[in-house]
């Protein structure tokens, strides 16, 4: 089976080594057809800390690492600026 895949936006970095990532998925509704966005929050591992909330990340499924955390960080796809950070 394929290693799973996930783009989204990272939401919480306050834990350590542990990051929150947001995936939007929109699906259309069965029934009226209307464009749903469901979000879902998956903690991911981020083993140097170098994520901030805002960035643009890549994370793969892996093994269970702790009890909610089942992905690890694969790559940052775009930084946010930090002002007075």
């Amino acid at each position: 089976m394929p290693i799973k895949e996930r783009f989204g936006v990272v939401v919480g970095d306050k834990m350590d080594k542990t990051i929150v990532v947001a995936i939007e998925n929109r699906i259309t509704h069965k029934r009226y057809g209307k464009i749903i966005s469901k979000t879902t929050r998956y903690k991911a591992h981020d083993e140097n800390n170098e994520c901030q909330i805002g960035d643009s990340v890549v994370i793969s499924e892996t093994r269970p690492l702790s009890k909610t955390k089942r992905w690890q960080l694969k790559e940052v796809k775009k930084k946010t600026d930090t002002i007075g950070a």
